[in-house]
């Protein structure tokens, strides 16, 4: 597996593979759990919002990076990242991994590139999220095996 920058040309696989990455949280995860009203309200249009978050995502002279994964021309996943120089502080805003290929590799490969990339860079303070739920269990697991610390945080909704 070869992990380089992104490509204009990847545009659209990375939307879908995003959308296909997200779209069981959303979708079996998020809006069972807050119900139709508090859904529509914060992600009622998801698949729109990464249609037009993805694009934006590399922006090298903004210190926006994506750094896509594959082998043979077969897209296995993708970890978009930004740094501010300033603060030497950097943060991973998506990592999308294949549905085939995870679980063997590919998430961490993604993150270790991109963690040696902001180093590189200067930075000396990295931040990622994810969610609490089943669904990010996996990524939860990735993140405190590369040694980042959780923080606890608790969001609540509530329909009105």
């Amino acid at each position: 597996m070869d992990i380089r920058p992104y490509e204009d040309r990847d545009l659209r696989r990375l939307v879908e593979l995003t959308i296909d990455t997200f779209g069981e949280f959303y979708e079996g995860h998020f809006r069972p759990l807050v119900g139709e009203t508090v859904f529509a309200h914060q992600h009622g249009a998801w698949r729109e919002d990464y249609r037009a978050q993805v694009p934006t995502l590399h922006d090298p002279a903004a210190n926006k990076y994506v750094e896509v994964a594959e082998n043979e021309g077969m897209l296995h996943g993708y970890i978009a990242w930004n740094i501010d120089p300033a603060r030497r502080h950097g943060e991973v805003e998506i990592l999308a991994v294949d549905r085939a290929h995870r679980r063997a590799g590919t998430g961490e490969d993604l993150c270790r590139h991109a963690l040696s990339e902001m180093k590189s860079r200067g930075v000396e303070v990295v931040a990622i999220g994810t969610g609490g739920e089943e669904f990010h269990a996996p990524a939860r697991g990735l993140y405190s095996s590369l040694g980042f610390t959780e923080l606890p945080v608790a969001v609540y909704f509530k329909q009105l």
